[in-house]
């Protein structure tokens, strides 16, 4: 008996901004000038609000002016989607974002900056408040540690559930590159290799308890970081794992895994009555390859060894995704897949005249945030589209930070609020 059918034995046996400016720079004057004729205007218009509304217009496709009270225009299900760390994840947002705008959705987001206060657990409170005429939310899909009872209190009782997992090892390697600096663990760790030779990250697994103090708040994605996103014990086995497990299965219906995306992608579609190009994407928030650390048999080995909670978490769910796909088919699953990379490759040669552009030559529109310790690459958008092919094209390349402002003040008609002092 597999572990996970072993678990599943034990647990059911007893109960059976800022920078989109750049983008109307973009398009013709003439036509910017026809979209903004056509959204409803305050009666009075200071020259603030002015300047701030346009360097968050995002044209076309724009359904309505910020803040506006808006009619309904949803088909798709309310969906919450869990942001895991370093997993892809940053991809499925976007095709969430495009669903959500071309949608008119009502976006649950953070009441403060792009995460809801990170890693603390997620709290109901966390949430910015209902726009104007609204009763629930549609969307929610920026990061947290999750709270499935808290996030029930926010969406509503038919929401889909989903979020990503990736192979533990991979995933460890990018989330100790990525937030080096952000995590005390790491940081100790870089610091420890500066004058080796050795990467920090060999230098981390090689006696992670080193560096690694549990009490620290922002330790959370230095052990198991999949595990600390999923809202689980991170630290270390306990008895009622098997059963949190099985929970989290009854409540997502849908865990994507990384290593087979197109196939997740597809299964998604299906959830959310999505066609190949509502599905079309590229690699946000993906890093430069000289940023990626090689790593050896041993380091590889340590690493699953400090994150053996996440390796049974991902084995378990795998499993629990190649059921699923059974269920929709197999041979199915293959067609439809190869149906979608197909289209998106359409869409890529579209959309991007260049890939894995360094951040220092691309515009701020289309420039990821970097990290200290990662270049985050992005990518250049063809010339000569028209207006309807560079607003879908744009909008699948953006950035999250730039996007999320984007939607924040369309769903607002203000910034983002900055993080509270501590």
């Amino acid at each position: 008996m597999g572990l996970r059918r072993f678990w599943r034995h034990r647990v059911f046996g007893s109960v059976s901004v800022l920078l989109v400016l750049l983008l109307m720079m973009l398009l013709a004057a003439s036509s910017l000038h026809k979209h903004r004729e056509l959204e409803p205007r305050a009666a009075v218009e200071s020259p603030n609000q002015r300047r701030t509304a346009e360097r968050h217009a995002l044209a076309p496709n724009t359904l309505s002016a910020p803040g506006v009270e808006r009619g309904r225009e949803r088909m798709s299900p309310p969906v919450a989607f869990l942001k895991t760390h370093r997993t892809g994840a940053s991809t499925v947002q976007n095709i969430l974002f495009r669903l959500g705008e071309r949608e008119n959705a009502a976006f649950a987001f953070p009441s403060h900056t792009l995460q809801f206060h990170y890693p603390e657990r997620f709290r109901a409170s966390f949430v910015d408040e209902l726009p104007l005429g609204l009763s629930e939310f549609d969307l929610l899909c920026s990061h947290m540690r999750l709270d499935l009872q808290e996030v029930r209190k926010v969406m509503p009782q038919n929401t889909i559930f989903i979020t990503l997992l990736r192979d533990p090892i991979k995933t460890f390697e990018s989330v100790f590159r990525y937030h080096t600096s952000s995590v005390p663990a790491f940081l100790r760790a870089h610091r420890a290799a500066s004058h080796t030779g050795r990467s920090a990250l060999s230098i981390f697994v090689e006696s992670p308890e080193t560096f690694w103090h549990p009490n620290e708040t922002r330790n959370g994605l230095a052990k198991n970081p999949l595990s600390f996103d999923m809202g689980l014990n991170h630290q270390k086995w306990n008895g009622s794992w098997p059963e949190d497990l099985a929970r989290l299965e009854e409540a997502f219906h849908l865990v994507m895994i990384a290593e087979h995306f197109d196939e997740s992608l597809v299964l998604l579609g299906a959830l959310l009555g999505l066609d190949h190009e509502e599905l079309a994407y590229v690699r946000l928030n993906a890093r430069a390859r000289n940023s990626i650390t090689e790593m050896d048999e041993k380091t590889q080995a340590k690493i699953r060894s400090w994150n053996v909670l996440d390796t049974l978490l991902y084995d378990y769910f795998v499993q629990v995704f190649w059921e699923k796909a059974a269920q929709f088919g197999l041979e199915r699953l293959k067609l439809e897949t190869a149906g979608l990379r197909g289209s998106v490759e359409k869409v890529r040669q579209r959309c991007i005249s260049r890939s894995e552009v360094a951040p220092g030559e691309l515009e701020d529109l289309l420039r990821p945030w970097q990290t200290d310790t990662a270049t985050i690459v992005g990518y250049e958008v063809r010339g000569n589209l028209s207006l309807q092919d560079q607003g879908f094209c744009v909008r699948m390349l953006l950035p999250e930070l730039q996007y999320h402002s984007h939607l924040y003040f369309r769903q607002y008609a203000r910034d983002m609020r900055a993080a509270p002092a501590d």
